[in-house]
């Protein structure tokens, strides 16, 4: 099997797996009881706590565990929306933001009141920071933008826009799940408010993430019960997973350098047979402000799903979007809001390699694609009028 769909989750390594195993048998006492095991388990959060922090330049004790990305996100934008409803009722995001954030400002919208305003990108996903400063206005009480997008890999601006929004006194938040571990982030340089990350995505457990909150970012709890997590998110902290995120982020962290390195020069070489050897195939994303592993291609003439399949039944994994909504028929909200046609929108493929992703690996999977492409394209009466000359391509123009 070659596994090239990173962006959806990540293999668990096997030290990070190895440094939660106690904590399932041996130190598997509650943190907060007072006697010895427990003590293990709130002295192994701590350091877990310290290790992530560290990642990002944060203080620890701003580092606040959830049961991942989703948690995160909506933990933010819902609390931000209740501690600031005195102020104002505006929310500006943007139309290419995972579904955790643009559902929670649907409900938002529907069901509390709120104002959403979702800025436009470009051809290559940027946001417009000319207009994002335009659309702050006195109500505005949070800007949340994603540091790195899940489906096309383009990085932000986010130091630019964390700037934009301290000097408007608007918080800033960040979906950084795809970026954490993958790119420097330092959330006082870049004045990051809050900051969302999942540990599944850079090969630690699911189910596990945490919401950065700098301190004096006065929102309130989102899980209400116990006093866990300094009263903020309650529930009995899972020991082993909280563990396994310290360990992974840690390994992420120490890799970072060596391993971006690997994966630009596979993903650049990838990009490079793709558009150059199949026709009427085009990169989506930007080309440089990318994620290290994030290879996004349109192939013009074909269903993303079929390709899918058929790279499984040759034993490759890979994705037509991001995976909450591959089981959709829908084409990529992403996709369109980057201008693709639908047609286009529907024949993408999105490769996510990793630090163990082989040159070999690459080239298999090209080869595989190529072959099939010309499979899929050999049965559409599409492709037929257009190499017939009846029909133009969407792609070439």
């Amino acid at each position: 099997m070659i596994y090239l769909d990173n962006a959806a989750t990540t293999k668990t390594a096997p030290e990070v797996v190895e440094a939660m195993l106690p904590y399932f048998t041996e130190n598997y006492g509650n943190a907060s009881s007072i006697y010895g095991i427990g003590a293990e388990s709130k002295k192994a959060i701590t350091e877990a706590r310290e290790k992530a922090a560290k990642v990002i330049g944060a203080r620890p004790d701003d580092i606040y565990f959830t049961a991942g990305g989703s948690e995160s996100d909506n933990w933010a934008l819902k609390a931000t929306f209740e501690a600031f409803s005195g102020k104002g009722n505006h929310i500006i995001t943007t139309k290419i933001e995972h579904h955790a954030i643009l559902h929670t400002c649907e409900y938002l919208e529907k069901y509390r009141g709120a104002r959403i305003t979702y800025l436009d990108v470009d051809e290559n996903g940027l946001v417009d920071l000319e207009q994002l400063k335009a659309a702050i206005t006195p109500e505005t009480i949070l800007i949340s933008v994603m540091f790195a997008n899940n489906e096309i890999g383009t990085i932000q601006p986010i130091k630019e826009i964390g700037t934009i929004a301290e000097e408007h006194g608007v918080l800033f938040h960040t979906d950084a799940v795809q970026a954490f571990g993958q790119v420097p982030i330092d959330v006082d340089e870049m004045n990051i408010d809050m900051l969302s990350m999942s540990a599944h995505k850079i090969n630690g457990p699911k189910g596990i993430g945490f919401l950065y909150i700098r301190k004096g970012v006065k929102i309130r709890s989102f899980i209400h019960g116990g006093a866990q997590e300094r009263k903020r998110r309650a529930g009995t902290e899972n020991v082993p997973g909280i563990v396994g995120l310290g360990a992974a982020a840690e390994r992420a962290a120490a890799t970072m350098n060596e391993r971006a390195e690997k994966e630009i020069r596979i993903r650049d070489h990838m990009i490079k047979r793709l558009t150059e050897e199949i026709p009427q195939c085009r990169l989506n994303g930007d080309p440089v402000k990318r994620l290290p592993n994030n290879v996004n291609v349109s192939l013009e003439f074909i269903e993303g799903e079929s390709l899918l399949i058929m790279l499984d039944m040759k034993g490759i994994c890979a994705s037509s979007g991001s995976a909450c909504t591959s089981g959709s028929l829908d084409p990529s909200h992403v996709l369109l809001a980057i201008g693709l046609p639908h047609e286009i929108a529907h024949g993408s493929l999105r490769l996510t390699i990793s630090g163990e992703t082989s040159q070999e690996d690459a080239d298999t999977a090209v080869d595989a694609v190529k072959e099939i492409v010309t499979q899929l394209r050999g049965m559409s009466p599409l492709y037929e009028d257009f190499a017939a000359g009846k029909r133009r391509s969407l792609i070439d123009g």
